[in-house]
């Protein structure tokens, strides 16, 4: 009776409650993490079913006026006509593809019959290593074109410090791009939409772009993460606090 008073002391019970809370804590993020995948398995089918629509038009990309409108058009496909106004060409520096480091080059493509101008993410071009100011050699058709690809939102930013080159009527060569920056700057009527152009390596430009996808994988990955943290507390709290205090010693003999 004096060791089972003593097994059940207060720090048996403080054992106890903190067992309980870490379990229902990993469990409870584990729970969270399979409720992002759904969120995420969602998305993606939307952005699915975006890539299997038909491709639009330049009028059809001009048209949405709000940000829900134009955030739905986000993955389509779409093409184009027009001709490129090379003397706005920008070279995003530190931009990966492949794992090799070097520009990501847009240019404006202005749309046939139209004062429009939409900003094109034409592809991705090595750096100069010895120069770092040096341009890639890219070629820009003159006359009217074609482009193909999908609607793209502005490219993501990168770390800056402050001053840096995306400063309005600094170099060619930027770290980042605001749009609507870019937009006062040049005087073009941007679209608020990017295009992200497709297809073969083309120009001087390789656009092997990143697959499409909404990150589903990972959020099981930690839900898996979590529930094993937690079905590894509730094993321990039984082998030491039941198992090691309370069976074991009865089933030795002489005890």
């Amino acid at each position: 009776m004096t060791s089972t008073r003593r097994a059940l002391g207060p720090l048996f019970w403080l054992i106890l409650i903190a067992a309980l809370a870490s379990m229902l804590a990993t469990a409870s993020l584990g729970r969270w993490q399979l409720a992002r995948a759904a969120e995420k398995e969602a998305l993606q089918a939307r952005i699915d079913e975006r890539t299997r629509q038909p491709a639009i038009d330049g009028r059809s990309l001009l048209a949405p006026a709000g940000p829900e409108a134009q955030q739905a058009l986000v993955h389509r496909s779409v093409a184009l006509q027009g001709r490129w106004l090379p003397q706005h060409t920008v070279y995003l520096d530190n931009r990966q593809m492949q794992g090799r480091p070097g520009f990501f080059v847009l240019t404006p493509l202005q749309l046939v019959d139209s004062n429009a101008v939409v900003l094109v993410q034409r592809g991705w071009a090595p750096r100069n290593f010895q120069d770092r100011m040096q341009l890639p050699p890219v070629q820009t058709p003159d006359g009217t074109v074609q482009v193909a690809g999908r609607v793209a939102l502005p490219p993501s930013r990168l770390y800056e410090f402050e001053g840096g080159d995306s400063a309005k009527g600094s170099s060619r060569i930027r770290q980042n791009l605001d749009l609507a920056a870019f937009r006062a700057e040049t005087g073009l009527a941007l679209a608020p939409l990017t295009v992200l152009q497709t297809g073969d390596a083309a120009e001087g430009l390789s656009r092997d772009w990143p697959v499409i996808g909404a990150g589903v994988d990972k959020h099981y990955g930690y839900a898996f993460q979590w529930f094993g943290l937690c079905g590894l507390i509730a094993l321990l709290y039984v082998w030491f606090q039941i198992v090691r205090r309370f069976i074991r010693p009865r089933s030795q003999p002489g005890t």
